[in-house]
């Protein structure tokens, strides 16, 4: 008798299921991606999980989520280079009952269980100065912390950084309960604290701090999920990263 597969958790199904290119010469054959295949995608590529942590979360061995990944990486790198419609379907899956203590990045994102924004108070921070939003991470002065709540911005205030830098300023705000941060450039380092720490973050982003925050709220931010400390000077200051310490 076949041993049954084990059903691989989802903390949620995808909010989009369906990517379809512009082309110019008619329809290309469909190429179906699994759920827990765009799962391995979602926390391994998009929160910056090791292959340990995503089996954890999927309940599954190491070996399972390395074959999912593969597949998936492959899907999705035929659906990008031929320019084929990519789903996001079926496969072996069991959705997560938890209501509390799920450690999944969609609890980080407020959308754990089912799919909703705003049902938790979201509370977030912008590297701040003078009302624009500071660009290099492990200098800021300031933050704005922003309560957001059901698409809207119900309370803001300074924090000072205390002359904190770095994985410092990631343990200020963890001690501050921020669980979403707002920034500039940012190193590498400074990434895989905010992680550690559960602290998510939208990197790359510039201009007037109240608008960006609202912007999230309002599920319109727009930002960089490969966001780093470019090694040039910013806004003619004549500066580098190295010269901030961002690495």
């Amino acid at each position: 008798m076949a041993r049954p597969f084990k059903k691989r958790r989802i903390c949620s199904l995808p909010r989009f299921s369906q990517f379809c290119p512009k082309r110019a010469d008619g329809e290309a054959p469909l190429i179906t991606m699994s759920v827990e295949e765009f799962e391995t995608i979602r926390l391994m590529d998009y929160h910056d999980m090791t292959q340990q942590e995503c089996a954890d979360q999927l309940g599954v061995a190491r070996t399972t989520v390395q074959a999912l990944y593969t597949a998936a990486r492959k899907r999705l790198a035929a659906s990008l280079v031929e320019g084929r419609p990519l789903q996001i379907d079926g496969g072996n899956y069991e959705l997560c009952q938890a209501e509390s203590g799920c450690s999944c990045p969609h609890r980080q994102l407020r959308r754990c269980p089912d799919g909703q924004e705003g049902t938790i108070p979201m509370k977030l921070a912008v590297t701040y100065d003078n009302g624009q939003i500071f660009q290099h991470f492990g200098k800021t002065e300031q933050f704005k912390v922003y309560t957001l709540e059901d698409g809207k911005i119900v309370e803001s205030h300074i924090l000072g950084s205390n002359g904190a830098g770095h994985g410092a300023l990631a343990t200020l705000l963890q001690d501050e309960h921020i669980d979403t941060l707002i920034c500039g450039g940012i190193g590498g380092g400074a990434q895989n604290a905010l992680a550690q720490a559960g602290i998510r973050l939208y990197g790359g982003v510039q201009g007037n701090a109240d608008a960006a925050a609202q912007a999230l709220a309002e599920g319109k931010l727009s930002y960089d999920p490969a966001v780093h400390c470019d090694h040039h000077g910013h806004s003619g200051e004549g500066h580098t990263c190295g010269d901030h310490g961002c690495h």
